[in-house]
């Protein structure tokens, strides 16, 4: 059975049952009132016809009505009115009797001095002989008959009953209230069904069709999720759901182009050493080097291409890794200054023979202590002056490190002066495998992967790296690494060292 029918079959109940325990308290109400339970059928005498007496009220009248008609002088005697009186005030009601316009007999139950004049016209043939007025604020309902006494005179004998004019009131209206509340009651229940339909039933519509796109493979929708109540929390985690799924299949079909992409990278890069390497081999086999001078020319080209052919390989191995997250990162405290230091004084002579300049910008003369991977920030370093010294232009070649520090970074910043980036080519040069057209065919060296490996590393620090550059005037790399106030070892560099 559907939410919806059972919500339909649920407020139906609610219906029927608010009409039972209406009913059911309106007669308990009732037998509380008259204290028995026969007197119902006097209570809606009272209450629902238009001139209301009750039983004993009734026949006292009836008794009335026969001595006006067969003995209308009856009438006039004081003491048998007096005695019909008696028995009226016992039931709260009381005897008034006219002849002509004067008063013959009005009961003291109504004090009420004014009565004569507010009493119905004479009406001989009796078509209204029940009705009600009222005397200013007190409300009486009565039952009359007139006839004409033995002279001809006329003359009438009431019974009349005061009334609240608030029960009055009620007792005139009590069907409209009854019908108006049952209307209520029906209307109530239809707009709260029709409320719990359109915040239940349509939201859980809405997330089956949802649930129909996704196993239909479909994952390009939304799904709305306005309201705050449970249903909307559900939606809403639904939708994160569908967008986490539309993430991880983009990012799946990414994968699958980056891994095409990654495969046609590395047949390019590997088939250009290992078909130099082919070429030289079959050169010596052919007998093209025919002297030792050639022999060690080829061998060498040889060893070269293997060596750098290895380092492809070892460059394609550690990105994978750290692309994998499988490579772990063992921290320390490291004082930066001091580990710059200790780059520039390795590479120092390197850059000397190529006639690179590498030096400080600027040495800060306190330590700057930071979080990091020693052996990997190492590779991080020389991969960016690696790469730098493959774009150096000028004859005066200049590679300058500088280190800045706030209160929770160290930034470190390595510029060249050599021929700048492109602006076409700035938003790439961390991808992997990329290089500028002009040295795709790797004439400048590398390998295409050492800024890719060195942004890995930076991340995997919790730093950022980017670059900025001026095209002919050079290029600058920074990276940021965590400062840390912590006392203790500051990992390998406690001693001294050559400052450039």
């Amino acid at each position: 059975m559907s939410i919806r029918i059972k919500l339909l079959l649920s407020y139906t109940g609610m219906l029927v049952v608010s009409l039972l325990v209406f009913v059911l308290t309106a007669g308990l109400f009732t037998i509380a009132a008259t204290g028995d339970v026969h007197s119902l059928r006097d209570f809606y005498k009272v209450h629902y016809q238009l001139n209301p007496l009750t039983e004993q009220e009734e026949s006292i009248f009836l008794e009335l009505k026969y001595m006006a008609k067969n003995d209308p002088d009856g009438l006039l005697d004081i003491n048998q009115l007096k005695d019909y009186d008696f028995k009226l005030k016992t039931v709260r009601a009381g005897l008034y009797v006219r002849r002509e316009n004067s008063q013959v007999f009005e009961s003291q139950t109504f004090n009420q001095p004014a009565l004569h004049r507010h009493l119905p016209a004479y009406d001989l043939n009796n078509n209204q002989i029940r009705n009600t007025f009222n005397i200013g604020e007190r409300f009486y309902a009565y039952a009359k008959y007139d006839f004409r006494f033995a002279d001809g005179a006329k003359g009438s004998v009431f019974v009349i009953r005061e009334r609240s004019p608030f029960g009055e009131v009620t007792r005139r209206l009590l069907p409209v209230l009854i019908l108006a509340l049952i209307g209520v009651i029906v209307v109530a229940n239809a707009l709260l069904y029709r409320w719990i339909t359109r915040s239940v039933v349509r939201p859980l519509d809405k997330l089956r069709h949802s649930a129909e796109h996704i196993q239909e493979g479909n994952l390009r929708f939304s799904l709305d999720t306005r309201t705050r109540d449970e249903i909307g929390q559900l939606n809403e985690a639904f939708e994160n759901m569908r967008k986490r799924l539309l993430e991880s299949v983009q990012l799946r079909l990414q994968d699958e182009e980056n891994r095409k992409e990654l495969i046609s990278n590395i047949s390019h890069d590997l088939r250009t050493p290992i078909t130099n390497i082919k070429g030289y081999i079959e050169g010596i086999r052919d007998g093209v080097a025919d002297t030792p001078e050639k022999m060690d020319k080829y061998v060498n080209i040889i060893y070269s291409k293997a060596v750098d052919l290895d380092k492809l390989v070892d460059e394609l191995f550690l990105y994978s890794k750290l692309d994998l997250k499988q490579v772990p990162f063992t921290f320390d405290r490291v004082d930066i200054v001091r580990f710059l230091d200790d780059c520039i004084d390795e590479l120092h002579y390197a850059m000397e023979a190529k006639g690179i300049a590498l030096q400080w910008n600027g040495r800060p003369e306190r330590g700057i202590p930071v979080m990091a991977d020693l052996e990997k920030l190492k590779r991080t370093v020389f991969n960016i002056i690696g790469n730098a010294q493959h774009f150096m232009d000028k004859p005066q070649k200049n590679i300058a490190v500088s280190v800045q520090a706030s209160a929770e970074w160290a930034a470190v910043q390595i510029r060249d002066n050599g021929m700048g980036i492109s602006p076409e080519d700035m938003p790439h040069i961390f991808d992997r495998f990329y290089r500028a057209e002009r040295s795709r065919n790797s004439a400048m060296g590398g390998s295409g992967l050492g800024l890719a490996i060195a942004k890995q590393i930076i991340e995997g620090h919790g730093g950022r790296i980017w670059a900025e550059s001026e095209p002919g005037k050079g290029t600058s790399l920074f990276f940021t690494l965590k400062r840390t106030t912590k006392e203790g070892s500051v990992g390998s560099y406690d001693g001294a060292h050559t400052h450039h």
